[in-house]
């Protein structure tokens, strides 16, 4: 059996005896992508520790074999709460104006993906394929190819590709974008990312486009999809059926009592557009004075990154934001929002959507939003709730029978609660039935089985030698 290699920032190895599934988030893609091959995962183990071990530490786990890396408190700093998640998620989510570049910071981002490149090196065989997960890992690719590393290497990119003018503004924008050109396959989520990315390459580094979505660039032919991501549509619909008898879901809904429920469940990221939300939700209930006490508002939002600056305000302005909300509104038998910073298992948020009459997912920018997905899949089938997108989320696209709204009117937000509150069984029937039609066709499997036929179809390609210096001159 062909072998595959994926490597991402963070490496969920499950305890001995669990399925790796249980971790979550990119761990279900990846046992998708490890189905039909042996696998080893690589990448960071998740500990600081002052002097790192330059070799990986390898772990087995049935058919999957793990290869981690701890980071030095330098390197944590520099590479990911630094160049990163200072640097590079505002700049790849529109935020010019909270990207905060150093050159240390950036210095320590090379540094991290040679020193992955040179471990990972070593145990890579010649039929091995490649692939490569998000931005903290743009570089690895070149790095690999000057470890001398031929083998198809593909990339994907979970989160949003800006404009070339927005991309630009990062000082390292360039080299970042000749170091990209060493993947055989690049994926990202929507084709409107497929079209600025690719348009960078044209308009920076005078790519010659080949047709098909290949493009020659500094004298190696890359390729660049859409291929957006999927959920485990029958595991989470399975969760739903089942949530009935969880603790934490009977208690809500014994709560909630006959008042209708709207439901937000996002990490604590200035992306996720939470303080607006609250907003739009404080105008619906300005505007509908007759819902007052007889619509509760639950956001469950675990805290994240809280090393980086712009994370800490973020959370003091979302609990101002709750606290004025509630003090403004609330009555002793009613609070308006309930929110909740502890992450919860599968089986308790499936429970918890399909109660929600309105599922809100209101990013001010999103690679996709698997939470969309995931309360489309929740739903009943006899009594489907209404979902309100943003339509800067990825999954509108796919998702196009929900009511879309623009996140950064709260009017238009509060209007489509409201619609959402109202809408007749019949037409959330109608919405609801071809989304989940669509999801269940494009799921996580679809989405790692595609990639991998793509990215297997560069075997039988003759291998490109890695870029000259002259050529990227």
């Amino acid at each position: 059996m062909a072998r595959l290699i994926i490597v991402s920032n963070r490496v969920a190895v499950p305890a001995e005896g669990k399925d790796a599934v249980s971790a979550g988030g990119l761990a279900v893609a990846v046992k998708e992508a490890f189905s039909s091959y042996e696998g080893l995962w690589f990448g960071w183990s998740g500990n600081i520790v002052e002097d790192p071990d330059p070799e990986p530490t390898l772990i087995d786990r049935g058919s999957i074999q793990y290869a981690v890396m701890d980071l030095s408190p330098q390197d944590h700093k520099e590479y990911y709460a630094g160049f990163a998640n200072r640097a590079l998620w505002p700049i790849m989510h529109y935020r010019i104006g909270l990207g905060a570049y150093s050159r240390s910071d950036y210095s320590g981002y090379q540094r991290v993906n040679q020193a992955f490149a040179r471990a990972l090196a070593k145990l890579v065989e010649p039929d091995d394929l490649i692939w490569v997960h998000d931005y903290h890992l743009m570089p690895l690719a070149s790095e690999l190819r000057g470890q001398g590393i031929a083998n198809p290497i593909g990339y994907f990119h979970h989160i949003p590709w800006p404009a070339a003018d927005v991309f630009n503004t990062l000082p390292a924008s360039s080299e970042l974008l000749r170091a990209m050109a060493d993947y055989d396959l690049i994926g990202l989520q929507t084709e409107p990312d497929v079209q600025n990315l690719s348009r960078n390459f044209i308009d920076t580094m005078r790519a010659i486009p080949l047709g098909g979505g290949s493009l020659m660039v500094d004298g190696r032919r890359t390729r660049i999809r859409a291929f957006p991501i999927g959920i485990d549509v029958a595991g989470f619909k399975e969760a739903a059926d089942k949530a009935g008898s969880n603790k934490v879901v009977r208690e809500t809904m014994a709560g909630l009592r006959t008042r209708k429920l709207l439901i937000g469940v996002d990490r604590l990221d200035y992306s996720k557009g939470v303080p607006e939300r609250m907003e739009a939700v404080d105008r619906f209930f300005a505007s509908n004075p007759d819902q007052r006490g007889n619509v509760v508002y639950i956001q469950i939002t675990p805290k994240s990154r809280s090393e980086v600056p712009e994370y800490e305000q973020l959370s003091r302005e979302v609990n101002e934001k709750v606290g004025d909300i509630n003090g403004t509104l609330g009555e002793p038998a009613w609070t308006p929002i309930q929110y909740v910073t502890k992450a919860y298992p599968r089986p308790v948020l499936a429970g918890l959507y399909r109660a929600a009459r309105v599922g809100l997912v209101t990013p001010m920018r999103d690679g996709m939003n698997l939470v969309a997905k995931e309360y489309v899949v929740a739903q009943s089938e006899e009594d489907p709730g209404v979902l309100v997108l943003s339509k800067f989320a990825g999954a509108a696209r796919q998702l196009p029978e929900a009511l879309l709204v623009n996140p950064y009117d709260r009017f238009e937000v509060a209007e489509a609660i409201r619609q959402a509150l109202y809408m007749p069984r019949t037409e959330r029937l109608e919405r609801w039935k071809p989304m989940m039609e669509r999801m269940a066709r494009e799921d996580v499997d679809w989405w790692a089985r595609n990639f991998m036929t793509e990215l297997e179809a560069f075997r039988t390609v003759e291998r490109q030698p890695p870029r000259t210096a002259a050529a990227a001159e």
